[in-house]
């Protein structure tokens, strides 16, 4: 699955282009514009990470995923929306997802950007499996890491929790 230049939510099975993703928000209407870059990190839970994967269903991850977009329109008024996630094998530091949003102002930017990417973790069906460098792996699946916006505020870096790996 690659991108198109309508935007909307997509899943990419190579390298994701930030500058070609932006241009499907470019708008000359628009004063404000605010991205999020996920990247793939080295540490997890205190296990050091050599690469993952991701998987998803994706018929509902496009349905639910534009449904994310279509409400962040809705509630904050921005103007267009664009979330492109990987899917498939991912090395450190590659780009795992991309969110980019334009408004008029750059406030409704910023706070629907923050929306899409929160409830894109929490409510797509895409699942992440690390691979870790003493030769385990795990299927990555914490809820709690991927709470609603409300409750991150008194979400921690340290979770305070265990993780459960298969």
């Amino acid at each position: 699955m690659q991108s198109s230049a309508s935007g909307g939510f997509q899943l990419w099975d190579s390298t994701l282009l930030p500058e070609q993703l932006r241009r499907t928000v470019q708008d000359p209407t628009c004063g404000g514009y605010a991205s999020f870059e996920g990247w793939v990190r080295n540490r997890n839970e205190g296990q050091t990470v050599l690469r993952l994967e991701y998987e998803a269903f994706a018929p509902l991850a496009l349905r639910e995923g534009q449904r994310i977009l279509e409400c962040a329109q809705e509630r904050f008024g921005v103007v267009h929306v664009c979330c492109a996630h990987r899917i498939g094998e991912l090395t450190i530091g590659e780009l795992a997802v991309w969110v980019g949003v334009s408004a008029v102002h750059r406030g409704e930017a910023f706070d629907a950007c923050r929306f899409v990417i929160d409830e894109v973790k929490h409510r797509v069906p895409i699942w992440k499996k690390e691979h870790y460098t003493d030769g385990n792996s795990g299927w990555v699946n914490c809820e709690h890491c991927a709470a609603a916006p409300s409750e991150e505020a008194a979400h921690s870096d340290h979770h305070g929790h265990e993780h459960q790996h298969a």
